[in-house]
């Protein structure tokens, strides 16, 4: 597997930098220790951050930045790192899912950045490419429907668009049988960080969906 950024892309995102977690993994429905991880970073966030103060957080600031680059209005298509964050600071429970999305939920919240989590089986060809969304381009978000991503960021594979930091795409879902998982996380403001929450990602892989053959690469 090999991630690209597009020449349309760079023009808007000059300072992008990306970095992916591949690996093997087993999924289950529930984890009670991640969920411990979650509960206690909920409580650290809530002590940090108001909902009007998240959008400044660096990570998040340059996701917004990017969008509106790209020609997409981030108060209404969140970024998914963003939409977690706000989600907790309102006093809301984060949706439980499965583990696999439970872990992508809590690097994403802890980190600010906006991460792709996709079944890497289904996904069609040797390549993705990051791209803009363009106008009438079909794309149903997880849980979302329809959903519009002109002038989104947008990974494509051989077939089309998979993932946008708003929401990723129904077909390469993970899912109970997921077992070899691709986790895309975007520094749209460059590469402090990332690495970090690269290798959060492992660690949590390896503690509750039994990680196994993990790789780690960057692309820009």
């Amino acid at each position: 597997m090999k991630i690209k950024v597009s020449e349309e892309f760079k023009v808007h995102c000059p300072d992008f930098r990306g970095i992916a977690v591949e690996a093997k993994v087993v999924n289950t429905p529930y984890s009670e220790g991640l969920w411990k991880e979650i509960d206690a970073y909920s409580e650290e966030l809530k002590a940090h951050y108001t909902v009007d103060e998240i959008k400044q957080r660096p990570s998040i600031a340059a996701t917004r930045e990017a969008y509106r680059r790209c020609g997409k209005d981030p108060s209404r298509y969140r970024p998914s790192g963003e939409a977690l964050c706000r989600r907790v600071l309102k006093g809301l429970q984060l949706y439980q899912i499965d583990t696999l999305v439970d872990i992508i939920n809590l690097v994403s919240m802890k980190s600010g950045y906006s991460i792709g989590g996709f079944d890497a089986d289904k996904i069609q060809g040797c390549d993705l490419v990051l791209g803009v969304g363009h106008a009438d381009e079909p794309y149903e978000g997880i849980g979302r429907g329809v959903l519009n991503i002109e002038g989104l960021p947008v990974y494509r594979d051989a077939v089309g668009g998979i993932g946008t930091p708003t929401s990723d795409h129904e077909r390469t879902k993970m899912t109970m049988e997921t077992t070899h998982i691709l986790a895309v996380i975007n520094g749209y403001s460059g590469a402090e960080g990332l690495q970090e929450a690269a290798e959060f990602t492992v660690e949590l892989l390896r503690k509750y969906a039994r990680g196994t053959e993990e790789r780690i690469f960057t692309f820009e």
